[in-house]
């Protein structure tokens, strides 16, 4: 190779090594940093309608605050499965998540973990059910309640059944996980509308906020006790499953029935008058409460932790007309 040839070898390849040095990396171009945080949604169990509802809710508002944040929505198959809600604490904080807005399927089993994130600098937000404060303050966990007045909700219900019946009557009432803060709340709404009406509880037991497990509760309650006037069931898919029961029991109409979540096969129910009542704790936003007190907190970390109120309202016949 002459002299020449040289020369404009080495000034292509100089060319080249220049130009290769200016342009950026293409991964600067095509993906640039985010800075949205991640907000995992923990629920309990998704075959419940109550709790997809919740779901549709906060995907929405997701949609509709798309610049602010990202979501993952998560929850158990079984509402007892309480080490599968563990692992999905893990799960998300794993993946990133910079809070965790979490409806707990036990109010004391789920708070180690949460105190172990908590440590790690995760937000956490409490919702539907709330957390034990005494096993809270045993972790030295400050964690806010963003929830409605479960007690003050069954109450509403109750007193509606109670204006229904007579003084002397008696009931049964199915009763959620006896660990959850919210079950123990209805049970005792339900309860002090019973006392201050003068009903009878001849009959309480935990369902665990299962259908078929209430299907199969209230048919031998109704066998052992077959002057029942009323059943309370602390959810909504416990009363569908009082409902089936007494229907194959030959006993539709003469033995109420009342719930609580408000969920639409329920609706349908109180409308054909299978269903006295039930408690509408606005599930489609509950969620969205506390992802918006979530945020908040991410932006504020000195913020003060306070529980929020939510509404819940009575649902009747007459509500839904």
């Amino acid at each position: 190779m002459n002299h020449r040839k040289v020369v404009a070898v080495c000034f292509c390849l100089a060319a080249i090594v220049f130009q290769l040095g200016c342009e950026k990396p293409k991964e600067t171009l095509t993906t640039p940093a985010t800075t949205k945080p991640k907000i995992a949604l923990v629920m309990k169990s998704l075959a419940n309608e109550f709790f997809s509802t919740m779901a549709e809710g906060a995907k929405k508002h997701q949609e509709a605050h798309a610049d602010q944040y990202e979501l993952v929505v998560n929850g158990i198959t079984d509402e007892r499965d309480i080490s599968r809600q563990v692992a999905l604490v893990e799960e998300m904080v794993a993946a990133g998540a910079k809070a965790i807005v979490i409806a707990p399927a036990d109010s004391k089993a789920l708070v180690p973990v949460l105190r172990r994130v908590a440590k790690e600098g995760v937000v956490i937000v409490n919702i539907d059910n709330r957390l034990d404060a005494e096993v809270l303050a045993s972790e030295n966990l400050q964690v806010p309640f963003v929830g409605p007045d479960n007690r003050a909700g069954a109450k509403k219900v109750g007193d509606y059944m109670a204006s229904q019946l007579a003084s002397g009557d008696k009931i049964a009432i199915l009763e959620g996980i006896t660990s959850s803060f919210n079950a123990q709340q209805r049970k005792l709404g339900f309860e002090e509308a019973a006392k201050e009406a003068g009903l009878q509880i001849v009959s309480s037991q935990s369902a665990e906020w299962e259908t078929g497990l209430a299907n199969t509760i209230t048919s031998a309650m109704l066998q052992e006790k077959p002057d029942i006037k009323a059943i309370f069931a602390c959810n909504d898919s416990m009363a569908l499953g009082a409902v089936a029961a007494i229907n194959a029991a030959g006993l539709s109409g003469k033995v109420k029935v009342a719930g609580f979540d408000n969920i639409s096969a329920v609706q349908e129910a109180i409308r054909a008058d299978k269903v006295v009542a039930t408690a509408d704790q606005h599930g489609d936003q509950l969620a969205v409460y506390g992802i918006e007190y979530a945020l908040n907190l991410l932006k504020d970390r000195q913020a003060k932790m306070e529980d929020r109120e939510t509404p819940v309202d009575l649902i009747t016949a007459e509500t839904l007309k």
